[in-house]
């Protein structure tokens, strides 16, 4: 049995080996948990010590085939309290986040499965992440940013790289959810700014930290 504080900290090593992270620091571990870096050091002994993550200076923090398994785990079950909660509850998908850091630590051995089978077997949570398996395995997801989409072109929102509460409410302000079409109308050489139409909306213009925000198809 692991605790709740040693989840978080597989987790946290996830989430940095799927942005692409070369090299997982403790300062890079503690930045991800918004923690200080002094406290991860323990941690990251105590979680070799229980052959979860190998760590050295030179190679950083992996996670062991075991510790990939129970990061991936709670992944899964956060993602699909997220689903049940928006779905089920009417949860809004600024809101859901917070919840299910609480509910994914749930231990009941067949929760997740009974919960996915629920749900109908979502593929992707409300921010367009996706949601493994039972066996595991993770569902392709386009990994291309509306600031690379070329002028005159029309896509589809997919997911949201930034998931924070005030990202999200941001983006129902202006129409955009999973989904959305956006049109690319201009981009400004300027500052890096996009005229873009959303939906059947007219035209507006969104800034360069949004455009680098959503992932689209």
């Amino acid at each position: 049995m692991h605790s709740l504080t040693e989840e978080n900290y597989l987790k946290a090593v996830y989430h940095l080996t799927k942005k692409g992270m070369d090299k997982i620091t403790p300062t890079a571990m503690a930045e991800e948990m918004s923690i200080n870096a002094a406290s991860v050091v323990d941690m990251i002994k105590k979680l070799s010590g229980k052959k979860l993550i190998t760590y050295d200076k030179q190679q950083g923090a992996k996670l062991s085939d075991y510790g990939n398994k129970i990061a991936i785990d709670i992944v899964r079950k956060h993602r699909l309290w997220e689903v049940f909660l928006l779905e089920k509850f009417g949860y809004s998908w600024d809101v859901v986040h917070d919840i299910a850091e609480q509910l994914e630590h749930i231990k009941h051995k067949d929760l997740a499965d009974r919960l996915d089978k629920f749900l109908g077997y979502p593929k992707y949570d409300p921010h367009g992440d996706p949601i493994p398996n039972a066996n595991g395995e993770i569902p392709s997801t386009a990994n291309i940013l509306l600031s690379d989409i070329e002028v005159g072109k029309i896509c589809q929102v997919t997911a949201v790289k930034d998931t924070s509460a005030v990202f999200l409410q941001y983006l129902e302000q202006l129409g955009i959810n999973i989904g959305t079409k956006i049109e690319v109308l201009e981009k400004i050489t300027f500052d890096g700014s996009m005229v873009v139409q959303i939906g059947n909306d007219s035209k507006t213009t969104v800034s360069k930290k949004l455009a680098e925000s959503l992932f689209v198809s």
